[in-house]
Protein backbone atom coordinates (compact mmCIF):
# COMPACT_ATOMS: atom_id res chain seq x y z
CA UNK A 1 0.00 0.00 0.00
CA UNK A 2 1.15 3.81 -0.17
CA UNK A 3 -0.37 7.10 -0.14
CA UNK A 4 -2.40 7.63 -3.21
CA UNK A 5 -2.01 11.67 -4.11
CA UNK A 6 -3.91 13.94 -5.92
CA UNK A 7 -2.17 16.75 -7.37
CA UNK A 8 -4.64 19.65 -8.64
CA UNK A 9 -3.65 22.41 -11.23
CA UNK A 10 -4.94 23.98 -14.13
CA UNK A 11 -1.36 23.82 -15.76
CA UNK A 12 -0.12 20.77 -17.18
CA UNK A 13 3.06 21.66 -16.65
CA UNK A 14 2.67 22.05 -12.98
CA UNK A 15 0.89 19.05 -12.33
CA UNK A 16 4.11 17.36 -14.17
CA UNK A 17 6.30 18.25 -12.04
CA UNK A 18 4.57 17.58 -9.29
CA UNK A 19 3.55 14.53 -9.89
CA UNK A 20 7.42 14.01 -11.46
CA UNK A 21 8.62 15.07 -8.13
CA UNK A 22 6.65 12.79 -6.31
CA UNK A 23 7.99 10.18 -8.27
CA UNK A 24 11.21 10.96 -7.32
CA UNK A 25 10.62 10.69 -4.14
CA UNK A 26 9.24 7.53 -4.06
CA UNK A 27 5.45 7.73 -4.04
CA UNK A 28 3.72 5.96 -6.92
CA UNK A 29 -0.03 6.21 -6.40
CA UNK A 30 -0.92 9.71 -8.26
CA UNK A 31 -4.00 11.02 -9.24
CA UNK A 32 -4.67 14.44 -11.23
CA UNK A 33 -6.95 17.36 -11.74
CA UNK A 34 -7.66 19.93 -13.53
CA UNK A 35 -9.46 22.45 -10.91
CA UNK A 36 -11.41 22.15 -7.40
CA UNK A 37 -14.05 20.48 -9.29
CA UNK A 38 -12.68 17.64 -10.88
CA UNK A 39 -10.59 17.15 -7.41
CA UNK A 40 -14.14 16.97 -5.63
CA UNK A 41 -15.49 14.57 -8.21
CA UNK A 42 -11.57 12.62 -8.16
CA UNK A 43 -12.11 12.32 -4.01
CA UNK A 44 -15.74 10.96 -4.12
CA UNK A 45 -15.08 8.41 -6.66
CA UNK A 46 -11.77 7.50 -5.78
CA UNK A 47 -13.75 6.78 -2.10
CA UNK A 48 -16.20 5.16 -3.71
CA UNK A 49 -14.36 2.54 -5.46
CA UNK A 50 -12.27 1.60 -2.55
CA UNK A 51 -9.16 3.72 -3.84
CA UNK A 52 -9.47 6.68 -1.41
CA UNK A 53 -7.15 9.60 -1.98
CA UNK A 54 -4.88 10.36 0.81
CA UNK A 55 -3.00 13.31 0.40
CA UNK A 56 -3.98 16.85 -1.83
CA UNK A 57 -0.99 19.13 -3.47
CA UNK A 58 -3.10 21.49 -4.65
CA UNK A 59 -2.41 25.44 -6.39
CA UNK A 60 -4.36 28.53 -6.14
CA UNK A 61 -5.75 30.06 -8.49
CA UNK A 62 -7.61 27.81 -11.10
CA UNK A 63 -11.03 27.74 -12.61
CA UNK A 64 -14.50 26.92 -11.67
CA UNK A 65 -13.22 26.08 -8.63
CA UNK A 66 -9.67 28.05 -7.35
CA UNK A 67 -7.93 26.12 -4.26
CA UNK A 68 -9.15 28.10 -1.24
CA UNK A 69 -12.56 27.39 -2.23
CA UNK A 70 -11.52 23.34 -3.27
CA UNK A 71 -10.25 23.82 0.55
CA UNK A 72 -13.23 25.00 2.36
CA UNK A 73 -15.71 22.20 0.44
CA UNK A 74 -13.05 19.18 1.26
CA UNK A 75 -12.92 20.94 5.26
CA UNK A 76 -16.78 21.36 5.23
CA UNK A 77 -17.46 17.70 4.27
CA UNK A 78 -17.21 15.67 7.35
CA UNK A 79 -16.04 11.98 5.14
CA UNK A 80 -12.98 14.30 3.50
CA UNK A 81 -12.19 16.76 5.90
CA UNK A 82 -9.71 15.15 7.73
CA UNK A 83 -7.50 14.94 4.00
CA UNK A 84 -4.33 16.62 4.96
CA UNK A 85 -3.80 19.31 1.75
CA UNK A 86 -0.52 20.92 0.81
CA UNK A 87 -0.81 24.11 -0.92
CA UNK A 88 2.17 24.44 -4.02
CA UNK A 89 1.50 27.65 -5.43
CA UNK A 90 3.54 30.81 -6.71
CA UNK A 91 1.47 33.26 -4.50
CA UNK A 92 4.39 34.32 -1.55
CA UNK A 93 2.24 37.38 -0.02
CA UNK A 94 1.36 37.52 3.58
CA UNK A 95 -2.25 37.88 1.98
CA UNK A 96 -2.77 34.78 0.46
CA UNK A 97 -0.89 32.53 3.13
CA UNK A 98 -3.31 33.77 5.45
CA UNK A 99 -5.91 32.96 3.42
CA UNK A 100 -5.26 29.84 2.85
CA UNK A 101 -4.78 29.36 6.59
CA UNK A 102 -7.95 30.95 6.97
CA UNK A 103 -9.67 28.31 4.16
CA UNK A 104 -8.02 25.23 6.42
CA UNK A 105 -4.90 24.57 4.37
CA UNK A 106 -2.29 22.16 6.26
CA UNK A 107 1.14 23.58 5.24
CA UNK A 108 1.79 25.95 2.18
CA UNK A 109 4.66 25.61 0.09
CA UNK A 110 5.79 28.42 -2.63
CA UNK A 111 7.68 27.43 -5.91
CA UNK A 112 9.73 26.96 -7.17
CA UNK A 113 10.97 23.86 -4.99
CA UNK A 114 12.90 20.79 -5.64
CA UNK A 115 12.55 17.38 -4.57
CA UNK A 116 14.38 17.71 -1.36
CA UNK A 117 12.37 20.90 -0.45
CA UNK A 118 9.61 19.08 -1.09
CA UNK A 119 10.15 15.43 1.05
CA UNK A 120 10.85 18.14 3.85
CA UNK A 121 7.46 19.63 3.69
CA UNK A 122 6.07 16.49 3.46
CA UNK A 123 8.14 15.12 6.34
CA UNK A 124 6.93 17.94 8.61
CA UNK A 125 3.11 17.07 7.84
CA UNK A 126 3.53 13.81 8.59
CA UNK A 127 4.98 14.30 11.91
CA UNK A 128 2.62 16.76 11.95
CA UNK A 129 -0.50 14.56 11.45
CA UNK A 130 0.84 11.39 12.88
CA UNK A 131 0.80 9.81 9.41
CA UNK A 132 3.31 7.06 8.93
CA UNK A 133 4.27 6.06 5.52
CA UNK A 134 7.11 3.63 4.31
CA UNK A 135 6.39 4.66 0.37
CA UNK A 136 10.08 6.34 -0.05
CA UNK A 137 13.28 5.98 1.42
CA UNK A 138 12.96 8.09 4.25
CA UNK A 139 9.65 6.16 5.54
CA UNK A 140 8.78 8.37 8.36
Amino acid sequence: MGLHFLVVSDQPNLRFLLVALLKEIGFAKISEAENGEMALRALKTTKFIGAPIEFILTDCAMPLMDGLNLIRSIRQDPVLNQLPILMCTSRANKENILAAAKAGVDDYIVRPFSASGLLKKLEKMFAKLHMVTVDYPGGV
